[in-house]
């Protein structure tokens, strides 16, 4: 049995243990890298920015002593663009003026025996929009310990993930009225929504921060949410949802009582509402420099009717609600949260989002979940639309920090499915819906794989994120211990992923050989570390090859490595150096 490719277009095929009935077919001996490269990634490096628009300039630090003979080289794919020699820890560079692509910047040294040693890379993203290769942070707190000095520590590790956009959760000092104060007279301090103190200087340093490092500042609020003073503020009992046909008792969302109010929950359609709350994210821009609106909702509810007895269709509603906020300031930048991907198809149907943005719940907490989300919001944008998820890793983890191996081989699986993960905030990594819960921690271990799987994503967005046609790959190996199948993921083996970009087969290896189960969520942080698989021989279905080329986020800080290969046929035979979580293979 060998590797066959079908092109299946937006269809994923499952296939069942594909280790060869004759092993021999595939040889046993190793077929060496065309350099054999090694990792001393001993050296910080960072950017100036997280995002670069075409013909901007990046600026490069290097924190430690360069090595004598240091070159650094930047790369598209497998494809050099530059190589020069570097002698000091600060340099800039001009990538080319192509909108929209990913790069790998790498410092290396060569010795005479034709071996490289790599000490940093770094992942730069040109891109003159953040929807087309989203990749989403949170902050979570402005109270009078977040000087400018920590603000800009915070901002560092954001960057240094290239993160491009951020929401500014519970920022509101009401639901229904969220600005402190009026554009005119700004309240220097207020409680936000759990009585926790909010200082409007620190929001403004947030964003001015966000900013200047070429990222979006996306305010947070519900699309239907008014405190239990509303009235007072102008909120017309006529505009609720109702559980009930009589208007009686209001939808409501109960909260802590030591909380500022419980949620009553509006008719997002009702066109009262609309321009009332319009008016308020009109006071929102002119006094703060927010990019756009993150809109949030609360998911699928039971019957709920409007003041006059009429069923209220939610999704329309949303759709209604959307509409309305992009009408009144069509220059500023919407996403919506579906909340376990309800009402999806009608928020996107609206044409006002920058990309799609789904909260995975238990109810769509397994990994082959995360796909037919992506797959059905694909279809319903034709294709347009990028996937962001909210996905709250370790949920019932009672450890002081995150379970490494559930992380990483959750982000694998988005990132190679070519979608992001809303997990990186201010000072901490996302454990649950409510944002400024930092109870479970990164362990420094957890934060450097973090920034490689970025530089990762960022390096290699055009092959993950830039459109592509899905296609089956039956990957046959000689490894006895090692069992491979198609997608969707099984327990036991290394699934593949696999997908077709321009000439390019490109083919990801996810390994689930030790996973404890096929939910994203590691809800109980037990996921349990893979064992590496190492010189791993596979033979690929794939006509007149020109190069063939893996790299990883667990291997060599992500740098591509070229690799020597058979071609036997309309097959090709080589070795992939190592797998751990995620590898990817490209054959050009």
């Amino acid at each position: 049995m060998h590797l066959i490719l079908m092109a299946l277009p937006l269809m994923i095929a499952s296939c069942s243990d594909n280790n060869l009935d004759n092993p021999a077919t595939v040889p046993t001996d190793i077929i060496a890298p065309v350099v054999n490269t090694k990792a001393d990634l001993t050296l910080g490096i960072t950017t100036d920015k997280a995002v670069y628009k075409p013909g901007e300039t990046v600026k490069f630090s290097i924190d430690g002593t360069l090595p004598s003979s240091a070159h650094v080289r930047y790369r598209h794919g497998a494809k050099v663009i530059a190589d020069e020699p570097l002698s000091a820890t600060s340099w800039t560079w001009t990538p080319p003026h192509d909108d929209y692509t990913g790069y790998l910047a790498d410092v290396y040294t060569t010795a005479d025996t034709n071996q490289e040693t790599l000490y940093a890379t770094i992942g730069v993203d040109v891109s003159s929009d953040w929807g087309r290769f989203p990749r989403y942070g949170f902050i979570a707190s402005y109270g009078s310990n977040k000087t400018s000095e920590v603000i800009a520590s915070e901002m560092a590790m954001l960057n240094r993930c290239h993160i491009n956009g951020l929401q500014f959760y519970d920022w509101q000092y009401k639901q229904h009225w969220p600005l402190g104060g009026t554009p005119d007279a700004l309240l220097d301090s207020y409680k936000d929504i759990a009585n926790r103190d909010n200082y409007t200087s620190v929001v403004k340093d947030y964003i001015d921060q966000a900013h200047s490092l070429g990222m979006k500042a996306m305010f947070y609020d519900l699309c239907f949410g008014a405190f239990d003073d509303a009235k007072a503020d102008g909120v017309d009992d006529r505009w609720y949802m109702y559980t009930n046909r009589n208007h009686s008792e209001k939808d409501c969302v109960r909260l802590p009582s030591g909380w500022k109010s419980d949620i009553y929950l509006v008719d997002p359609s009702n066109t009262g509402w609309q321009t009332y709350f319009a008016d308020r994210v009109d006071d929102v821009y002119k006094a703060l420099q927010f990019d756009g609106f993150h809109i949030d909702q609360l998911g699928k509810r039971n019957t709920i009717y409007d003041y006059y007895g009429s069923q209220i269709n939610l999704p329309n509603g949303y759709a209604s609600f959307v509409k309305a906020m992009k009408e009144r300031q069509p220059e500023k930048r919407l996403v919506m949260n579906a909340v376990s991907n309800y009402g999806a198809d009608k928020i996107v149907s609206t044409g006002c989002m920058d990309f799609m943005y789904t909260e995975m719940w238990g109810s769509e907490d397994k990994f082959v979940d995360l796909y037919n989300v992506m797959k059905a919001n694909t279809r319903s944008s034709g294709g347009k639309l990028k996937q962001v998820y909210a996905a709250y890793m370790n949920y019932n983890h009672q450890q002081p920090k995150f379970n490494v191996p559930g992380v990483l081989l959750t982000d694998a699986v988005m990132f190679a499915l070519g979608a992001s993960h809303l997990e990186l905030g201010d000072d901490h990594m996302l454990c649950s819906e409510y944002f400024p819960n930092s109870d479970v921690k990164m362990s420094e271990d957890l934060k450097k794989h973090i920034v490689s799987y970025y530089d990762f994503l960022t390096a290699y967005q055009n092959l993950l994120r830039d459109g592509g046609t899905e296609i089956v790959s039956d990957l046959a190996t000689s490894k006895t211990d090692v069992r491979i199948n198609s997608w969707p993921p099984m327990l036991g083996a290394v699934t593949t992923f696999s997908k077709r970009v321009d000439n390019k087969q490109v083919v990801h290896l996810l390994n689930f050989r030790q996973a404890n189960s096929l939910s994203w969520r590691d809800i109980d942080g037990t996921m349990p570390e893979p064992d590496a698989i190492e010189n791993l021989t596979l033979r690929l279905h794939a006509k007149n090859v020109k190069k063939l080329w893996v790299a990883s986020p667990d291997y060599l800080g992500g740098a591509a490595q070229e690799l020597q290969y058979r071609q036997e046929g309309d097959d090709v035979v080589f070795t992939v150096p190592q797998l751990k979580y995620w590898t990817m293979i490209v054959a050009e």
